[in-house]
């Protein structure tokens, strides 16, 4: 026992000696190398200063990046068991990130980041600049993701050496102030699942040239200033499940190839000028939830020439400002799953199926306001309480309110605006 004793004392001094004085022991220091290339973290340092001026210090701030001093918006990885940068973001995406300088570059520094995965510029470019053609080629063999958001200060024409960066799966070019034409070498980009040109200045043609791009899955080109007719490359988008044209000047007929699209979700093309009548292809679409086609002139086409049953998914369906005629399908009743109807703004003429329309369960905004109806509306006290102002029926002139139910106190405040009692 006093064996044991004394044997716990020696290692406890030993114990205490090791904390307290033993000099032989590696020290760790700030100077310490950090296991990076020492080429990337210089051009990191380089390529960040080009964003937020030449009085930021990486070297100082930041002298293991990829490490214990990590950079918000800079992600590495171990390539050769050294790190190397992957994903680079810049500008205020949180409340920490390093703001964009007024007088920023893009220091040809940037394109050394040879391991580079996803880069993305967010709110940085606010006075005009031109992005140049030249350093994209270099990340062709490693970026998946380029994203240029909310950059009011980038004209010009986007780069067609874009088009170089086949690895790509994700671009996003989102409410900037690109213009001209796209360049047709974005469709090289074979392993594209999401591109993205909404919100920008861009004119003329859509390229026709979407034959390779078979793994697509989003297309936006919404709110730019596209012309001409859609091409008809659009149908070989064989994956695709969101297509948003809308907010453009796009005329013609909607192409037959449209309805090889079989897996698409989304269909947006409002505020365009496609005439020409719903193409009876629309009907193959059976896996839309959304179809918005509003404000396009179709000319006096009937709402019964399209098997709307078919298209049992629907959950909004969009139609009004299109000059459609005919009488209110009874086949969109079958919509078990709509939630929102519009209709508004036609030349619809017939009797409304009011009972059969109240009968879809989930309903919850119809807009039949400004057409040629005539009639009783003949829906409900209780479905005038769901609705509440998700329903307009005024400016049909022959349209008309039961007379019984415009007189009951009770259910007057219920009634759409607009609608005259019926005599």
């Amino acid at each position: 026992m006093l064996y044991q004793t004394f044997f716990y004392s020696l290692l406890l001094l030993s114990l205490l000696f090791c904390c307290t004085g033993d000099e032989s022991l590696p020290e760790v220091t700030d100077s310490e190398e950090a296991p990076m290339d020492k080429r990337e973290r210089e051009a990191l340092y380089s390529a960040i200063q080009g964003f937020v001026g030449d009085s930021w210090n990486g070297s100082a701030l930041y002298p293991d990046p990829c490490g214990w001093t990590p950079i918000q918006g800079v992600s590495c990885d171990i390539y050769n068991d050294l790190w190397y940068v992957t994903d680079l973001s810049l500008g205020l995406i949180y409340e920490n990130s390093l703001p964009c300088s007024s007088s920023l570059q893009i220091k040809p520094e940037l394109f050394e980041l040879k391991h580079l995965r996803s880069l993305s510029f967010f709110n940085c470019f606010i006075s005009p600049m031109v992005i140049a053609k030249k350093g994209w080629i270099n990340f062709a063999s490693s970026l998946e993701s380029l994203e240029f958001r909310s950059n009011p200060g980038l004209i010009g024409k986007l780069p067609e050496t874009i088009g170089n960066l086949t690895k790509l799966k994700s671009l996003v070019v989102l409410e900037n102030g690109f213009n001209g034409e796209l360049p047709a070498s974005i469709c090289n980009l074979k392993t594209l699942k999401r591109l993205v040109f909404a919100g920008n200045s861009f004119a003329g043609m859509i390229p026709n040239c979407f034959k390779g791009l078979k793994e697509l899955l989003i297309l936006d080109l919404s709110r730019n200033s596209f012309s001409g007719t859609l091409p008809s490359s659009v149908g070989d988008l064989v994956s695709l499940l969101k297509l948003d044209l809308s907010n453009n000047l796009i005329e013609g007929n909607l192409p037959q190839e449209i309805g090889l699209l079989k897996n698409l979700t989304l269909l947006d093309l409002r505020n365009n000028r496609f005439s020409g009548g719903l193409s009876k292809n629309i009907e193959k679409l059976q896996s839309l939830t959304e179809l918005v086609l509003s404000n396009n002139p179709m000319g006096e086409v009937d709402m019964m020439g399209t098997k709307w049953g078919k298209m049992s998914n629907l959950v909004v369906l969009d139609l009004s400002k299109m000059g459609l005629s005919g009488e209110i399908p009874t086949s969109l009743t079958n919509l078990k799953r709509l939630r929102f109807l519009g209709l508004n703004n036609n030349n619809l003429t017939g009797f409304v199926p009011s009972k059969k329309l109240e009968a879809l369960p989930c309903l919850g905004a119809l807009y039949i306001n400004e057409n040629n109806l005539t009639g009783e509306l003949r829906f409900s006290t209780k479905f005038y309480e769901k609705m509440g102002r998700r329903f307009k029926a005024s400016r049909n002139p022959n349209l008309c309110q039961p007379f019984e139910m415009v007189k009951s106190e009770s259910h007057k405040h219920l009634l759409p605006r607009g609608v005259k009692p019926c005599t």
